[in-house]
């Protein structure tokens, strides 16, 4: 019995001791992910974690909680106690989600602590070769010529495509069609088999049509060419100048997290997604490692929120 005792004491103690004398981590951190396995958060942070691991001397463990567009896992580190062992980390959802939702019981600037944006991706604008634009401006010539007739396929109403064609109709003035599909990958095949006209679509999905006759992409939405895709414009330099949209995967932390603790949880995790191999193998998906400050991603969140609201305002957008 004494042992048994000793065996529960003893980590118990062992944690106490360590949180009176300032050392984090004591104990694994949980990394909440909002959304199910398999998509671009999760396949970020599984490659992040096992490094952050090694330097932190303590698991860093991904711990999936999907459902209700992410907020339900949003809503479950909003109320986590802010000690560094309860993380997020989530997409644009993060900051669209307030204008979408009437109703939540959280708020990411009220609620959340940036801890880093670790990486981003561009999308592609695509049309389906029956459409007769080969440039983003002669895509938007017809748009305003034949507006409301232009379909465009996403994988529902407030994701990342969705706001991609959105952002795209507000700064230019034009008007599309949208259509709400079950996944990513129906709505890529609505677009190559003509179904629908247009998409954007998630760089590491399409990359593999970028030659083909199945769809023809007329720009990326990043800032900067790709250098995988030299020949590829921006959408900036071929139509539309103020344009720029990317998807990044960024986390929080409840904003009760220590200042201290939050430094340490960003080094750590600027220093595994600084990794040359992590760099190498972010960009033959199309990602671009940004391992923020805490600051800087703060500012990217009160600017998306902001901009979010004006877009999904005016385009009227009701979450599915």
């Amino acid at each position: 019995m004494k042992r048994m005792v000793l065996g529960v004491l003893i980590p118990v103690l062992s944690t106490a001791a360590a949180a009176q004398t300032g050392v984090f981590p004591a104990k694994p951190i949980r990394v909440v992910l909002p959304v199910p396995p398999g998509g671009s958060i999760d396949t970020v942070m599984r490659v992040i974690a096992p490094r952050m691991s090694e330097t932190l001397g303590q698991s860093v463990v991904l711990e999936s909680r999907p459902g209700a567009s992410t907020n339900l896992g949003m809503e479950l580190v909003a109320r986590a106690p802010g000690d560094g062992y309860t993380l997020l980390a989530n997409t644009l959802a993060l900051v669209a989600n307030i204008s979408l939702f009437p109703k939540l019981g959280y708020h990411p600037e009220r609620d959340f602590a940036a801890v880093s944006v670790v990486a981003s991706s561009p999308s592609f604008i695509a049309v389906h070769p029956s459409v007769p634009v080969k440039t983003v401006k002669e895509l938007i010539v017809l748009a305003k010529r034949q507006p409301d007739t232009i379909k465009f396929g996403t994988a529902g109403a407030g994701g990342i495509a969705h706001l991609a064609v959105e952002l795209l109709a507000s700064q230019t003035g034009t008007r599309y069609v949208h259509v709400p599909y079950k996944g990513g990958g129906p709505a890529l095949v609505a677009l190559m088999s003509g179904e629908v006209d247009m998409a954007a679509l998630a760089v590491v999905a399409a990359a593999g049509f970028v030659h083909s006759n199945r769809l023809r992409v007329l720009a990326v939405t990043s800032a900067k060419r790709m250098p995988r895709f030299p020949n590829i414009p921006t959408v900036a330099e071929s139509g539309a100048p103020q344009y720029e949209f990317n998807s990044w995967v960024g986390v929080v932390a409840p904003v009760a997290t220590p200042a201290p603790i939050i430094k340490i949880l960003n080094e750590h995790m600027v220093r595994a997604a600084k990794a040359p191999d992590v760099v190498e193998r972010f960009a033959k998906d199309g990602a671009e490692v940004v391992a923020s400050t805490p600051e800087q991603f703060k500012k990217v969140i009160t600017e998306e929120v902001a901009m979010w609201a004006r877009v999904i305002k005016q385009a009227g957008i009701r979450a599915d």
